[in-house]
Order: structure tokens, then sequence, then C-alpha cells
């Protein structure tokens, strides 16, 4: 049963027996449907590629919950964090603040959290980029539009989406070939 006053942060972090990747979204527990395997090797693909070049005072973490407020706690499928916020391999959440880059793989499930509730709910936390990662079509590839946080509106702004390959130079240097989750 529901508490009256929604779920809290608390709650998502000790209650026994949720199913993994659980969110906490407005108060409301948010269950995850079984993925298809695009999820999964883009979540890898984009993983190694993030680690291959992150600088020594940043960290990439996936699947893990983030704390943005008593009421939302939402579990990016890939968070780069800065180095610091890792505490130990116990950890099971890091706070809103300490992560620099989000980044959600679209589900036609989560669409609609992904593009709406996590963009504006990151924004509001601070998370300087976000990224939007959705399948092509017919190759299967992976698409990312990336988003820059606008110090003077407080929202995302689209700076654009890459298809084949992903090269950019914040909030480090990155580039990742796309076109290589063929290979996994």
């Amino acid at each position: 049963m529901p508490p009256l006053d929604d779920y809290t942060i608390d709650d998502l972090l000790t209650l026994p027996d949720l199913p993994p990747h659980t969110e906490l979204i407005d108060g409301s527990l948010v269950l995850v449907s079984p993925q298809r395997y695009f999820r999964s090797a883009t979540i890898d693909l984009l993983v190694t590629g993030l680690r291959s070049t992150v600088p020594s005072d940043l960290k990439v973490a996936r699947e893990m919950t983030v704390v943005l407020d008593r009421r939302n706690g939402p579990e990016p499928d890939i968070s780069v964090i800065k180095a610091e916020a890792r505490k130990g391999l116990r950890q099971t959440c890091f706070e809103g603040k300490d992560v620099v880059l989000a980044i959600e793989v679209v589900s036609p499930e989560s669409e609609a959290r992904d593009r709406l509730t996590k963009t504006h709910k990151y924004a509001a936390a601070g998370i300087r980029y976000y990224w939007l990662v959705e399948m092509t079509e017919p190759e299967g590839h992976p698409a990312v539009e990336i988003f820059e946080l606008s110090e003077v509106t407080g929202t995302y702004q689209s700076i654009g989406t890459y298809r084949d390959r992903v090269k950019v130079d914040k909030p480090y240097p990155i580039d990742i070939d796309l076109t290589a989750i063929d290979n996994l």
C-alpha cells in the first residue's frame, strides 16, 4: 500500500524486494519493463567509449539512482559523475549535484519519461549535459541527441544529433563510433 504522502527517496533506497532499476518520479515508484538488446548493447558501447577518454576528475557509472530531491530518484542509463562523488563499491546512489552528464536510451515504454519528465527534472537539478539515445531505422544504430543546459533559461538546448559518430569536446573530449554496435 503506497504511503498517503507519496514515496520518498528514503523509501526507494530502503524498501526491501523492489525490482531492479525501480525509479522514483514525483513520489511514485516506476518499474521497468523487459528491455530490448539494443538498449543493453548501446549502453555497453557508450560506457566503453566514455571511459576510454574520461579524465581523472570524472567517473562513468551505469544504471545508478540519482537523488534529485526528496521525491525524485531517477536512474539514468549512464551517468558521468565527479570522481569525488564515488564513495565506494557499496554505494547505491549519487546526488544530482555530482552528475555532469546523464544519458537515457529511449525505450518505447520510457519515451515520455525520457523526453519530457526527466529532461525537466535533470535541468532543474543543474545537470549540465543530457543525451537522449534512440534507435535509427532501418540500420538499428543509435542516434544521440545532445543537450546542454542554458544558464540563461535553465532549460536544455539541443546542440546536435549524431548518427554515425559522436565527436564532442564537452563535458570532455569524446569520440564514439556508433556503428560499432554491429560488433556487439
